[in-house]
């Protein structure tokens, strides 16, 4: 019984033990579900507490992305410079109508964004003949260019296209209220008379750009007489094609076929490509007596290539093609219809001598203005001045369009406002569109010929600045200029700046700049100078540091710097937020000087300009930040290697299979970089003198001065080389197929900023006065004989000339800023 006792008690005490683990692991089961929810509950609450931050952090960043996009976008608020209307054709009948198509070889349009325009091709019948419409550097005419123009109702072009010479002439006559008529004339004759030339085929055409009407007149079926029509700026006009003629001035019709194309316009963009398309060999040329030629004409069956998917209608094309022997003359009239009361049609004779009067203006203009003749130069070197001038004034074009901007590297790019730009280009065949730095330049030689223009062109400028107070350096407005552009090229950030060289030339029309005028500039000006002091500041107070340079690559030599418009100019080889550039920091000195000067000029408070002006125009400070004693010149500065260059590396094997790797040229830094000034010697460190910041006293200008004249450093007999030869980047590519630009070139904008800046330290008391009026002259001497000898063997001014040689190099035609020889000529700083 005891023993049952026992064994009983153990079994309940076994129970009891089980019971008590059970309930054990209850507890730690209740325990485990209790941090399991709480875990679910930590993990929800931490997931709506991130989405929460994230939500807010989202709905902030989109907040501010659309305050910065909608700031990136939007116009300045100031009123506008030019006045409402201004550019119409009553308020400016003079520049209404004007070949303000200057990337065509022959064209013109009103100042309107959707224009009546009207253009010109011509084709040499035959083997090789090219269809030649818009002006390209490749397979282009040999030569051609504006040898007159006023700028405003007169011109002459001369294009010579193997042995073929084409004289494009217009002229301008005023009347009624759109703007009044015009005619052209297209002269075609051999150059070398033993040389017989192809058949000739004239194009002529007319465009609306998205309104307006044109209506076709037909002659015996074929032949395009006249094409009537109306637009909303021009009212009715006429266009008349006159049958040609064997000479200028009327006489005998001459013997020609014609073919003619009329329909909807696939976009001024592409007419080249439609014309091209619709070129059919079967037409037939059969002058009296003589044998029958076949020539390629425009064929008028079948329809007009479709548009693009969703691209709109451009309007309306007409076209007359007129093939014929030369020599021959071709003429074009235009007549409004609000002009009444007109004595004759500007044709034949009456042509003539509207050209003729034109001719002798532009000739007594011409003079009076710059003096060529009175200071001695012969009339070949006077010709070549005028035609310098009148490539700039023929290359003014007028364009609308939307910008394609962003805020930052990442952000996508958005269209600015429809905005208008009327300006001059750098080039016709490469460059035919606004460059912002570029035309500060341009306005230095177009405001001496017609000051009215320049301030219109500046005025067109200046309201392009947005809210931010941002001018987009490069401008592509209009699908025409778009099509022109690479497009890696199109986006503009807003970080980037260009030098403000508008203020040069605005500063040169101050003194007859009416006061409403300046009154309307003044506020663009001062949201323009707050916005270089906002986003373009140094690491220390009155520095300055150019954004947007290109990031460090292993295939770039020297990261360039596109905003400074001296792109691959040596700059530090890392680039950082240490950099203090140079030549910035003297633009900002130049830019206080002018807004204190039209501050005062109106009477606003000018003392913040005053002290910017004084504390940048400051020689200590001056000293203190830029000058490099080891260079013995003024500097960049910033995290710089001095032991930088490009060697090739070759890529390991491939494997079985497969093609070997072409070998790369890659940057090697074999020294550390470090803070320090960076040891170029070129244009950067000539700016405290070419923007005349340096006292004619300074210790530092003969230092200067010895740079300018050393033929190891900079002279040239060509004018001033951009960097010194002893630099270990004259010259150097900065990628395989990158190669030099401002890396030993001599360029004219540069050379013309020193002749003037030699020119006042010459007319100033100074040690280095008498020294400094000698490098003047040797260095005018050398840039005009040079510019002149290539002008006259190629017939082109030049983008930039060889340090070695003298040649022209980079694209032609580049009157823009190559034609302040003109200025250099007259000595007219």
């Amino acid at each position: 019984m005891a023993a049952e006792r026992r064994r009983r008690g153990l079994e309940r005490n076994r129970e009891r033990g089980i019971r008590r683990e059970q309930q054990r692991e209850q507890q730690q089961q209740q325990r485990r579900e209790t941090g399991k929810n709480w875990t679910r509950l930590l993990v929800v609450v931490t997931v709506l507490t991130v989405l929460t931050v994230g939500l807010a952090w989202a709905v902030t960043e989109w907040n501010r992305w659309r305050h910065e996009t909608s700031r990136l976008v939007t116009p300045h608020p100031a009123p506008p410079v030019l006045l409402p209307g201004s550019t119409g054709a009553l308020a400016s009948p003079q520049w209404f109508w004007g070949t303000y198509r200057p990337h065509v070889y022959f064209g013109m349009k009103t100042r309107s964004p959707r224009s009546l325009v009207t253009g010109f091709m011509w084709l040499q019948q035959g083997e090789g003949g090219r269809l030649r419409h818009g002006c390209g550097q490749d397979e282009a005419p040999a030569r051609y260019g504006w040898v007159m123009h006023d700028g405003e109702s007169f011109g002459i072009q001369e294009i010579r296209d193997g042995n073929l010479l084409l004289t494009t002439e217009f002229v301008k006559r005023s009347g009624g209220e759109h703007g009044g008529d015009w005619s052209w004339r297209v002269s075609a004759r051999a150059e070398d008379p033993a040389r017989p030339l192809p058949l000739l085929s004239l194009f002529f055409y007319v465009a609306t750009d998205g309104q307006g009407a044109l209506e076709p007149r037909l002659e015996e079926g074929t032949r395009l007489a006249a094409v009537t029509g109306s637009t909303e700026e021009l009212g009715n006009f006429t266009v008349t094609f006159l049958r040609p003629t064997a000479e200028s001035g009327g006489g005998e019709h001459k013997h020609a076929s014609y073919a003619h194309l009329a329909g909807p316009s696939p976009g001024l963009h592409r007419l080249t490509e439609l014309v091209r398309s619709r070129l059919r060999g079967r037409f037939t040329f059969s002058p009296p007596g003589r044998p029958r030629r076949r020539f390629f004409g425009v064929d008028a069956s079948g329809a007009v290539p479709e548009e693009p998917p969703l691209s709109p209608s451009h309007g309306h094309f007409v076209l007359h093609q007129v093939t014929l022997e030369p020599p021959a003359v071709a003429e074009v009239t235009f007549e409004s219809g609000s002009a009444a009361g007109r004595a004759e049609r500007l044709a034949g004779r009456a042509l003539s001598a509207a050209l003729s009067r034109a001719a002798a203006a532009f000739e007594r203009r011409f003079e009076a203005t710059f003096g060529l003749n009175r200071k001695g130069f012969p009339a070949p070197q006077r010709r070549f001045a005028q035609a310098a001038l009148s490539e700039l004034l023929g290359g003014v074009g007028y364009f609308h369009g939307r910008s394609l901007l962003r805020s930052a590297p990442r952000d996508q790019p958005v269209p600015a406002a429809p905005a208008a730009l009327f300006t001059a280009v750098p080039s016709r065949s490469f460059f035919p569109r606004g460059f912002l730095w570029d035309e500060g330049f341009h306005q230095l030689l177009l405001g001496r010929w017609d000051a009215a223009l320049s301030r219109d062109i500046l005025a067109h400028w200046l309201d392009l600045m947005n809210a931010q107070g941002w001018i987009p350096r490069e401008q592509i407005l209009g699908d025409e200029a778009r099509a022109r552009v690479p497009p890696e090229f199109l986006v503009q950030s807003s970080d980037t700046a260009n030098p403000p060289t508008l203020l040069l030339a605005l500063r040169r029309l101050l003194p007859d700049a009416p006061r409403p005028y300046l009154s309307r500039v003044f506020p663009r000006l001062r949201a323009w100078f707050e916005w270089f002091q906002r986003t373009q500041a140094g690491p220390l107070p009155h520095t300055y540091r150019w954004r947007g340079r290109d990031p460090p690559h292993p295939r770039f030599l020297n990261p360039k710097t596109l905003g400074s418009g001296l792109d691959d100019y040596p700059r530090a080889s890392h680039p950082s937020a240490h950099e203090r550039h140079l030549d910035l920091r003297c633009w900002m000195a130049l830019a206080a000087r002018v807004l204190r000067e039209v501050a005062e000029r109106l009477g606003e408070p000018a003392e913040p300009y005053r002290e910017a002006e004084q504390a940048l125009s400051d020689n200590e400070l001056l000293e203190e930040l830029h000058w490099a004693p080891e260079l013995g010149a003024f500097a960049d500065y910033g995290n710089h290697s001095t032991a930088v260059e490009l060697r090739w590396h070759r890529p390991p094997p491939p494997g079985p299979g497969q093609p070997a790797p072409e070998p790369q040229l890659l940057r090697e830094v074999r020294e550390a970089p470090r803070l320090r000034f960076v040891g170029a010697l070129g244009y950067v460190s000539l700016f405290p003198l070419l923007l005349q910041l340096l006292r004619p006293d300074s210790p530092r200008l003969p230092a200067l001065l010895d740079a300018i004249r050393d033929e190891r450093q900079l002279w040239t007999p060509f004018g001033l080389r951009s960097l010194s030869r002893d630099s270990p980047f004259y010259r150097q590519h900065n990628t395989q197929h990158d190669p030099p630009y401002w890396r030993g070139a001599v360029w004219v904008n540069i050379n013309y900023l020193a002749l003037r800046a030699l020119r006042g330290y010459a007319d100033t008391e100074g040690p280095e006065r008498e020294r400094a009026a000698e490098i003047y002259r040797e260095l005018r001497e050398n840039l005009v004989r040079n510019l002149y000898r290539e002008y006259s063997e190629s017939g082109f001014l030049w983008e930039s000339y060889s340090d070695s040689t003298g040649r022209g190099q980079g694209c032609r035609p580049f009157a823009g800023w190559s034609a302040l020889v003109v200025l250099v000529m007259a000595e007219d700083y």
